[in-house]
């Protein structure tokens, strides 16, 4: 796990356990059976992942390794970037409903009423913008975003998306944690797991697995 002011990333050489092509749920498909692994990622232009850790399928390797975390999503199975309930933020409209919600992070009530989202992140970009720019991958914690804006300050927040600026805001409650349970006590809401859609739910929790792999840089 990474910490504040410590250099993240160690020599590695040889060849790597295995190589990925694709996109985040495509990295993320590998936990079942090889967490620990060195992984050569080689990833698509649509990777939020990667934008993160500056990736790239043609780039060359620097020498380097980071340690990586990743994520258990019940239901759902593993993720490695991140997990929305609701509509992404990117998608919030004056019109997206609100649900009643509990948010519970670390066994701790974060929050109880009504939002349209929960962002939980182990990345700092989703759907390629910065919508969580205090992510870190490799901290062994996720980012919780619960999004609860009224109608009219929606498109402004949209609008601040990709520079990472729509934080701090008195309607999006963050905070820090290793596992996040959720419930929504009225209806359901769509699940999002590394940019797939899951169905719709009712119960999600999610749980950080650190140091789940090494990534070739």
């Amino acid at each position: 796990m990474i910490r504040p002011g410590e250099a993240w990333g160690e020599p590695v050489t040889g060849a790597p356990d295995l190589e990925v092509s694709g996109d985040d749920a495509d990295l993320a498909r590998i936990l079942d059976t090889h967490q620990g692994a060195l992984v050569r990622f080689r990833a698509s232009p649509d990777s939020d992942f990667a934008r993160a850790l500056g990736l790239s399928a043609t780039g060359e390797p620097t020498g380097l390794a980071a340690t990586v975390d990743a994520l258990t999503v019940q239901p759902g199975g593993h993720a490695i970037n991140a997990v929305v309930l609701g509509a992404p933020p990117s998608r919030v409209r004056a019109t997206t409903p609100t649900a009643r919600l509990r948010v519970r992070v670390n066994g701790r009530d974060l929050t109880a009423g009504r939002a349209t989202t929960v962002v939980i992140a182990n990345g700092q970009f989703l759907d390629g913008l910065d919508v969580v720019p205090r992510g870190h991958p490799g901290d062994g914690r996720v980012e919780v975003q619960v999004y609860a804006l009224r109608r009219g300050e929606r498109r402004g927040m949209r609008a601040r998306l990709p520079q990472g600026v729509h934080l701090p805001h008195p309607r999006i409650t963050t905070v820090t944690g290793r596992e996040v349970e959720i419930h929504v006590e009225s209806g359901r809401l769509p699940l999002t797991v590394d940019g797939i859609a899951r169905g719709d739910v009712a119960d999600l929790t999610v749980k950080v697995i650190p140091g789940a792999l090494r990534l070739v840089l």
